[in-house]
């Protein structure tokens, strides 16, 4: 893989880590609170690393995950940043949340790890061809140069892709591949003083008998049917393939119900997709291996010269909204109740709202009466 040697001490932040490490090691655990995440992926590790760099000197924070990247839902995706499949969740919330996310993403990129770690900007077109067309989107000012695109246009590209496209938008955002940016979110945990486990969680019960414990936070997606209880979890089953097309350099998205995507990586170009509700088939289907190359060739012609890389299914974890709220739970075999902090459900989603998801989990933990972190910098 092309993020395979990633290594977070190749940055220009080595000191920054040296001094920080001796400052982890300096600390007394005594007092610390004892903070556990469940779940390593995109949304998983967004939290692990604020809540550690937020607490570093008042809480220990252990990431317990069965999975870790490459082998997580997000590892096949393109991390294309784009509001998708985010069920009935408010405008408001997904704005919030998905415009840090753009943000910490424009960082990284102006930062100069872009090229490390598979954070792009690039074009992006997204049409549609509902018959009410293409509302004004709630996140056009988060984006940069997000123009309506006009009916000129609309019908040249509709006579090219044989659609009748109704309406769209042009503009430019990042992708940000998790095969790069899971293991840059882990290893800036583990600088930071971090401690990750390999295990699954089966219940919250586990976690409070088997360890001293002030709050959890659960990031565990679609295992949330179980560890949660949430019937209101379902996997929507996405097809994507990579081909070798470098001369590809813009996204393109058909937003219809039956349409297709055609997302640039850094080696490799992403194309799609399906979106199959509360589908638990992990295996590359033919049929919907034809539908994406016959979409995506009708779209580009010049994708039929395209090697295939490889196809891949991924289980996104779909809920009618997500869930990012506070609950107080009480163990059976223990006194009082333990905070909990939920934050799945992201559907489509994961890489778009995971900074500001956890940016909000932060906010919620500082509810619980904790003593304010102190301000010192690195």
């Amino acid at each position: 893989m092309l993020f395979a040697s990633y290594r977070y001490d190749q940055y220009s932040v080595n000191d920054r880590i040296t001094r920080f490490n001796r400052n982890v090691r300096q600390r007394c655990t005594s007092n610390m609170k004892q903070i556990v995440v469940i779940g390593a992926g995109v949304s998983g590790l967004s939290v692990a690393v604020q809540l550690a760099e937020h607490y570093y000197n008042l809480a220990n924070v252990t990431l317990i995950s069965e999975d870790v990247s490459p082998n997580t839902t997000g590892d096949g995706s393109a991390g294309l940043w784009g509001p998708y499949y985010c069920g009935k969740t408010p405008d408001h919330k997904i704005v919030k949340w998905s415009s840090e996310t753009h943000l910490f993403f424009h960082q990284l990129w102006k930062n100069g790890l872009g090229g490390k770690i598979g954070v792009c900007l690039q074009p992006c077109m997204r049409l549609t061809t509902d018959p009410n067309g293409y509302p004004e989107p709630a996140w056009k000012d988060i984006v940069f140069g997000c123009q309506k695109i006009k009916e000129s246009e609309l019908k040249r590209l509709s006579n090219e892709h044989g659609r009748l496209y109704t309406g769209g938008y042009h503009f430019a955002t990042f992708t940000c591949e998790p095969t790069g940016l899971l293991p840059y979110l882990f290893n800036r945990f583990i600088a930071v003083g971090g401690k990750f486990v390999a295990s699954k969680v089966r219940n919250f019960d586990e976690i409070i008998r088997n360890r001293p414990v002030d709050l959890i936070v659960n990031c565990s997606g679609l295992g949330s049917m179980e560890l949660a209880s949430d019937k209101a979890v379902l996997p929507i089953r996405g097809q994507v393939a990579r081909v070798s097309a470098p001369w590809i350099y813009e996204v393109i998205l058909d937003d219809s119900d039956d349409g297709n995507y055609i997302i640039p990586n850094c080696e490799t170009v992403v194309l799609g997709g399906t979106h199959q509700m509360n589908d638990f088939n992990r295996n590359v289907a033919r049929d919907d291996s034809r539908f994406i190359f016959d979409g995506c060739e009708r779209m580009l012609p010049s994708l039929r010269s395209a090697s295939v890389t490889n196809e891949w299914v991924g289980l996104r974890p779909g809920r009618d909204s997500v869930r990012l709220e506070l609950e107080h739970y009480r163990s059976d075999n223990e006194k009082g109740s333990v905070p909990i902090i939920h934050n799945y459900g992201h559907g489509g989603c994961g890489v778009t709202l995971c900074w500001g998801c956890a940016k909000e989990v932060v906010e919620i933990s500082g509810t619980l009466g904790w003593s304010k972190p102190s301000t010192s910098k690195l």
